[in-house]
């Protein structure tokens, strides 16, 4: 386990574990991503434990979770998940110190490193989220104040067309076929509706 006291192999983990953590939190699910998580952290807990390192560079790692987990539940959270990135890679690339006190880690690898974190991180969560907040393509409750037409005659039962779909349908009065309808709410797959002045 000595390669895990190469400030850059501790460093690499450290940003692997912290990762899959966010896009966990991101798009939770299988559980594939929270073990990654906690191998790779756990692996990069080892080399920090054994290495000297900095306190407000670890801190700000810690930190960096609050503006992203912000951005998990705002509209329009892509500054705040900017911000969260950018202060992940200050806090990692810092982490560990060197004699004169500059990172340890090889600038080289930490350049490289922090560009591919930052970019899949961006993109991977900013589809994630937009796909999270899309309407969906048939939202059934769109439907409620439409017009449509009446297509069969409707009391207790009867079949509309609202928008291009068919739908079965029923009244408290009853409705001629031919005549406009309106939407007053659903239950289940069955449009309630009401003749349409």
């Amino acid at each position: 386990m000595d390669f895990l006291l190469n400030p850059n192999i501790a460093y690499l983990f450290l940003l692997a574990g912290v990762l899959m953590a966010m896009l966990a939190l991101a798009t939770p699910g299988t559980g594939l991503l929270e073990a990654g998580a906690l191998i790779s952290l756990t692996l990069a807990g080892y080399g920090i434990y054994n290495l000297s390192f900095n306190w407000w560079a670890l801190t700000l790692i810690f930190l960096s979770v609050i503006p992203f987990v912000y951005s998990l539940r705002k509209p329009k959270g892509e500054l705040y998940l900017g911000i969260s990135i950018i202060v992940l890679v200050i806090g990692s690339i810092f982490l560990f110190p060197s004699q004169t006190g500059g990172p340890a880690v090889n600038l080289f690898v930490a350049f490289i490193a922090s560009v591919l974190v930052a970019g899949f991180l961006w993109i991977a969560v900013s589809k994630s989220l937009q796909a999270a907040r899309i309407r969906p393509a048939h939202d059934l409750d769109a439907l409620i104040g439409q017009i449509g037409e009446a297509k069969t005659r409707i009391h207790e039962e009867g079949s509309v067309q609202v928008g291009s779909e068919l739908w079965s349908a029923r009244s408290e009065k009853p409705i001629k076929a031919g005549s406009a309808v309106r939407v007053l709410r659903r239950e289940g797959f069955i449009l309630i509706v009401e003749k349409a002045d």
